[in-house]
């Protein structure tokens, strides 16, 4: 068992006040493989006091000084590229070609390009030709970062890296049920010399650390990636101390695939969904099929989740590897129960665990056809294995039931006629759209509508979530 009890605090790694044991699970064996403990208040106030206590400094360094310490992160991420690829893999579950091809590599690639746009970002701006009006971005000040386990680099990179670029210091809480890739992490972000408090990271849960960060006077902004549930907690916390919350949370995407489609469309969209075990909050998990070419896509849709291997983590290959957890299992097992009581019809997949994976948190890729909009597996986000197929008439019914859901994350299309993906992106309700499979460039910003958040992490509106505006009258 790994001891991996310490918190990073002020630039040491210091004992918590008090320990509360939590075992970190391999959910492709259900052992326990690592002790944490869960963080308190006394904890959250003494990593609040270090960034506090030198916030001032670090504010205002000079940029230069600090694209240096992010280039020397870079390098030492680079460096130690397996270590985080198998540290993921062994936490969260992701089979290890794909914890490297598309985990790890998120997170160089958010590094990287934040680099990029704080080369280039002005902090100083006149407002306009002959205005003696001067508006400056200053950093927010200190920072609570809450980040998942689904995605744990990627979402550390999206949010640390630009707090750290801005100027802003802060307090990391990963998610306590894959906490070690974020202590990996911070092991980088100390080799590279970033000044004592400037970066501090805190185990601990939503109920314990998480309320004490959101509702902490001290801190200024509160950036979380999570469930929707939580997102509104958080918001409720922060709100008697006005703190600015930035939230990406859950997302129930819809995939319209119309007849005139390329002839992958409808396998692409199956696989899309099964990646990372269908735990991506912008997955396309209702497939919306033109009724002319319905009957065929279903067809396709269940051959090809047949031809989905499902395996441990810690083998390399094209297969998915298991859900984070018992309790996720367990709510993904009872969704798919609700569609076949609810009369949804299962061509694909089921409640049973795969042959041969009787331990370990592993879900058989699932696919519903004949589904409404009004089921619960239609409606809520299941965040597994599981894609359900809707049958439509036109484009503007397609685009009613996409749109008829509390969520606001990613849409995709799948139609050859450029006019016709065009307009319909611009009627989705999301902060994405993929036509055609096609994704989001480093530096696009990422975030949803409605209840899938507010805010953007990304490119300059990443940076810019972390800053201040000011206006200077009479500065000319």
């Amino acid at each position: 068992m790994l001891d991996k009890r310490k918190f990073y605090i002020n630039g040491k790694w210091v004992d918590p006040s008090e320990n509360n044991d939590f075992r970190v699970i391999n959910p492709s064996n259900e052992n326990a493989y690592a002790f944490i403990t869960l963080g308190n208040k006394t904890d959250v106030d003494n990593a609040v006091s270090a960034a506090k206590n030198s916030f001032l400094e670090w504010c205002n360094t000079d940029i230069r000084y600090r694209i240096i310490l992010l280039e020397k992160l870079y390098d030492i991420y680079q460096s130690r590229w397996h270590e985080i690829t198998s540290t993921m893999s062994e936490e969260m579950g992701a089979p290890l070609d794909w914890a490297s091809s598309a985990q790890t590599a998120s997170g160089s690639d958010h590094i990287e390009d934040f680099i990029k746009r704080l080369k280039t970002f002005e902090f100083e701006r006149i407002f306009e030709k002959n205005s003696n009006n001067k508006i400056l971005y200053e950093p927010i000040g200190v920072c609570g970062l809450i980040t998942p386990w689904n995605w744990p680099i990627n979402q550390i990179t999206l949010k640390v890296i630009p707090a750290l670029a801005t100027g802003c210091t802060m307090i990391l809480k990963p998610s306590e049920v894959a906490p070690l890739s974020a202590m990996l992490f911070a092991e980088i972000v100390h080799e590279a010399g970033f000044p004592p408090g400037v970066f501090n990271l805190i185990n601990g849960d939503g109920d314990g650390v998480g309320t004490d960060l959101s509702s902490h006077i001290d801190i200024d902004m509160i950036s979380f990636t999570g469930s929707t549930r939580a997102g509104k907690l958080i918001s409720k916390n922060a709100a008697d101390t006005i703190k600015r919350v930035c939230l990406e949370l859950g997302g129930k995407g819809g995939n319209i695939v119309f007849s005139d489609s390329h002839s992958e469309a409808v396998r692409e969209g199956v696989r899309n969904i099964m990646s990372n075990s269908g735990q991506s909050c912008d997955a396309p998990t209702r497939m919306l099929v033109e009724k002319s070419i319905y009957k065929r896509a279903i067809e396709e849709a269940a051959d090809e989740a047949n031809k989905i291997k499902v395996d441990i983590a810690s083998k390399k290959g094209n297969h998915i590897g298991p859900v984070i957890s018992k309790t996720q299992y367990d709510k993904i097992i009872d969704l798919i129960n609700s569609g076949i009581k609810e009369g949804a019809t299962l061509v694909a997949g089921g409640p049973e665990k795969p042959a041969g994976l009787e331990k370990g948190y592993f879900v058989k890729p699932t696919i519903f056809t004949d589904v409404t909009n009004n089921m619960r597996i239609a409606k809520e986000e299941i965040f597994g294995p599981v894609l359900s197929i809707i049958p439509f008439e036109d484009e503007d019914e397609a685009l009613s039931i996409v749109n008829d859901t509390s969520y606001g994350l990613g849409n995709y299309i799948q139609t050859q006629d450029k006019e016709k993906a065009k307009r319909v992106a611009r009627k989705l309700r999301s902060g994405g759209v993929y036509i055609n499979g096609n994704v989001a460039d480093p530096g696009t910003p990422f975030g949803g509508y409605r209840q899938s958040g507010n805010g953007r992490e990304g490119g300059d509106w990443g940076l810019e979530e972390y800053l201040e505006i000011k206006t200077i009258c009479g500065w000319e």
